[in-house]
Parts: structure tokens; sequence; C-alpha cells
């Protein structure tokens, strides 16, 4: 069954840019190992990142040739109604704050922060519940990382200096 959808606004341009980084992605896995081997290192990045732009090529295409319908509103005013709501904004620079800050705040600071304010964002009322929460969660994150897998986190500049070796 095909079923059809009006375009929204900057969908299109969504789209354009989600080919872009798929493109952008296969080069990098590209660069990896160079395409070596079937086994090589970079085989798997790339097929995944070929994947991506294959998919991401056809959803263009598909989207081109949809129509555009604003139904009365400015293109802005149903572009931040229906695509960029305060909620997804709000969310999106938390991910990019906790990338940047990572290696200053230090993995359990920066998670445990990230994901407490991640959840008052998504629209949870429970300030005592999510402080629970989040710790749980970091914990059992910080426990199968740690000791299961051996990853080394990054303790932070800011607040690595005076946690507990076991920590680190």
């Amino acid at each position: 069954m095909h079923t059809s959808h009006p375009r929204l606004p900057g969908e299109l341009t969504f789209m354009a840019l989600a080919v872009a980084f798929s493109a952008f992605m296969l080069w990098a896995a590209y660069n990896i190992s160079h395409f070596e081997s079937i086994s090589s290192p970079g085989a798997f990045p790339m097929l995944c990142a070929a994947l991506l732009l294959v998919t991401g090529l056809m959803s263009l295409a598909k989207t081109a040739r949809a129509r555009l319908e604003l139904e009365g509103d400015t293109f802005f005013q149903h572009f931040v109604r229906k695509l960029a709501p305060l909620q997804l904004v709000l969310f999106t620079l938390l991910i990019v704050a906790y990338a940047l800050t990572l290696e200053i705040v230090g993995f359990l600071l920066g998670s445990y922060l990230f994901l407490l304010l991640s959840m008052q964002v998504l629209g949870s009322q429970r300030f005592g519940l999510n402080l629970l929460v989040s710790a749980v969660v970091l914990a059992a994150i910080f426990v199968v990382f740690q000791t299961a897998f051996s990853v080394v986190l990054p303790a932070g500049s800011l607040v690595g200096p005076y946690l507990p070796e076991f920590l680190k």
C-alpha cells in the first residue's frame, strides 16, 4: 500500500542534509582502512554508511516529489510548530552541550547531569525520581563499561583529580 503525505516545511532541506551526512560518513568509514578486504576494520562501517546513503537518497527523491502544504501558516510558523518544537530544540542543545563538556566535567558528572536534565526537558515532573533513576542507570552503565568491557571513561579535567581511584 502506497500512501503519500504532503511535504512539511524544512523536510526537503532535512533530507538533503541527511544525504550529505551519509556521504560524509561513508567517506569517513572508507578512511578507516580504505576497504582492503571484507574483514577490514572499515568494512562494516562502510556497509552501514552506504545503506544509510542509499535509503537517504530514496527518501530525498520521495520527499522532492511530495507537494508542500502550509495550511494558512507562514513557512516559518509551520516549520517551528511541526519540525522544531521547543522540546526538540532544548534536547538537541543538551546533546551538544553533553558532547562538548564531556572531557571537562567527565563521564560520571556529565552523564548524570545529561540524564537528569533530559528527563526534565522530555516532560518528567518527578524530580526526586529523576535523581534516583539517573543515578541507577549511570551506575549500571559505569559498571558494565568499566568492569565488563574495561573501557576507560573520561574522568574530566575539572572533576577527575578529585575522584577516588575506582571511579577513574
